[in-house]
């Protein structure tokens, strides 16, 4: 843990999920939880010039660079693909970011969900070397990569660009094992190269917060921390992890994830074990593992202006909890102004830039079976 010892502790506040008011990031909100953060010694933020349709970086902007000094705070941003299709696009799109954030450097920016089809694109618009060439001109402090993937393409980009500083990889207790993420063996492709990892995705989009009943029996049981704490805890514990990122949208949240992220402790053996329990329930349900990174509708464009997120989400709480209102919801609110899981063309835009991998299409037909008899 020698490296980037300026991270104060290891949890970082992912500005992916701001809380929100009437369409808008709430700014008030945002800058107590920023606030709160700070005053309790952590100083790792997280961005991307795609999140909340670009109010992420403004956000940060009017809560974080413009109230603390730069010497307060670490900040990282990400190139992200949809935003330049040549290498002549990436130093203004870059400039425009280092501006929408107000800063006059990153401290780390990252080439923004690679996988073997965008690692491509990268390379042919010379991204990685655009960047390495920024750090040299001292306005990237250090370059990185988010990735989502397998294992073997993180092998592959990490020994085409040795020069990469650290990698953020998604990491949870339900992925550690998957087939599709390969959390565990992505982990140890960043060991084999000695790479620092930071972590997204801890609480897996809220899903391992917000449990079956009989996964929340098992932690209840421990009489101890709430579910995002055995989540993110899972995460933090080992130890080539630098930084577990939570995508916070309230004050609450950020309260409680502080409360166990102060004084940091791994899961003991009695934890862990819980942890494999819960692991079994989720398995056992067979529940679709959407993250809500709404990836699928915001790079995308469904041709149709299906919700997929929120229609998975209205699925899993179907199955899971045998909720009447995921049918109201379906019908009312969802689908009122949008397209239905039966409108699906199949035109495989969503399974394209889905970071889960997900079978997209055969999930929509799932779901339409499920809301649409």
């Amino acid at each position: 843990m020698e490296q980037f010892e300026f991270i104060h502790r290891r949890f970082g506040f992912g500005c992916m999920r701001l809380p929100m008011k009437d369409g808008e990031v709430d700014l008030e909100e945002t800058a107590k939880m920023v606030d709160y953060f700070i005053d309790h010694g952590f100083n790792y933020f997280d961005t991307a010039h795609g999140y909340i349709q670009g109010r992420s970086e403004t956000a940060l902007k009017a809560c974080l660079t413009s109230r603390y000094p730069r010497d307060k705070y670490i900040l990282t941003d990400k190139l992200t693909g949809s935003y330049f299709n040549r290498e002549e696009d990436i130093r203004p799109l870059f400039e425009n970011q280092l501006e929408a954030c107000g800063v006059d450097y990153f401290d780390f920016y990252l080439m923004h969900a690679q996988n073997a089809k965008v690692f491509e694109k990268y390379k042919q618009c010379r991204a990685y070397e655009t960047a390495f060439e920024l750090k040299k001109e001292g306005l990237v402090k250090h370059v990185g990569i988010s990735f989502h993937d397998k294992a073997e393409v993180l092998d592959r980009i990490l020994s085409e660009y040795p020069e990469i500083e650290i990698v953020q990889i998604q990491f949870n207790y339900l992925d550690y094992e998957s087939a599709s993420v390969e959390s565990r063996k992505v982990y140890e492709i960043c060991e084999k190269h000695d790479k620092p990892v930071l972590v997204m995705e801890p609480v897996k989009g809220g899903s391992l917060v917000n449990l079956p009943p009989e996964a929340q029996k098992i932690f209840d049981e421990l009489h101890g921390g709430s579910n995002a704490s055995y989540a993110i805890r899972f995460a933090a514990g080992f130890p080539n992890i630098r930084v577990v990122l939570s995508g916070m949208s309230s004050l609450e949240q950020m309260q409680d994830n502080v409360s166990f992220m102060e004084d940091f402790h791994p899961l003991n053996d009695k934890e862990q074990e819980a942890v494999r329990k819960v692991c079994a329930v989720f398995d056992s349900l067979n529940m679709i593992p959407c993250t809500s990174c709404r990836y699928c509708i915001e790079e995308s464009s469904c041709p149709k202006k299906i919700l997929i997120p929120d229609i998975f989400s209205a699925y899993n709480s179907k199955k899971t909890f045998g909720d009447w209102n995921a049918d109201f919801y379906y019908n009312n609110v969802l689908t009122a102004d949008n397209g239905k899981a039966s409108d699906c063309i199949r035109c495989g835009k969503c399974e394209r830039v889905c970071p889960q991998h997900l079978p997209i299409r055969s999930l929509l037909q799932d779901a339409a079976s499920v809301f649409e008899k």
